[in-house]
């Protein structure tokens, strides 16, 4: 992949996923007049939807670690080499997932562990 291609890729993910992760962060406003739960249910809801946007937030932080990790790779001239065995990372897969770092056959092997 062209490595002007990959810089474009990458910042547009890098900043889809700051935005998304400033999103989660920010105080939501919900409308309630009080900080007083009405209904039990509300102690329900409200955990889910915290441990929900907890888990988004690891995920995207995740996501961003391996933007940066992506972005020194590309720095260093070894971007779309696989970190594990080097051989070239599909331009098709790095079109889908600009941060890859290994082949799609590599990852699953990962992914299964």
């Amino acid at each position: 992949m062209d490595a002007e291609r990959a810089r474009e890729l990458l910042a547009h993910e890098r900043s889809r996923v700051e935005q998304e992760l400033a999103s989660l962060r920010a105080d939501r406003g919900d409308g309630e007049l009080s900080d007083v739960d009405q209904h039990t249910a509300d102690s329900g809801t409200e955990l889910f939807e915290v441990e929900r946007d907890r888990s988004m937030i690891e995920r995207l932080q995740g996501d961003l670690a391996a933007i940066e990790r992506a972005e020194r790779r590309l720095e260093e001239g070894t971007y779309g080499l696989s970190v594990e065995s080097g051989e070239p990372i599909p331009d098709g897969r790095l079109e889908a997932v600009p941060w890859a770092e290994r082949t799609a056959q590599e990852q699953s092997r990962v992914d299964a562990r």
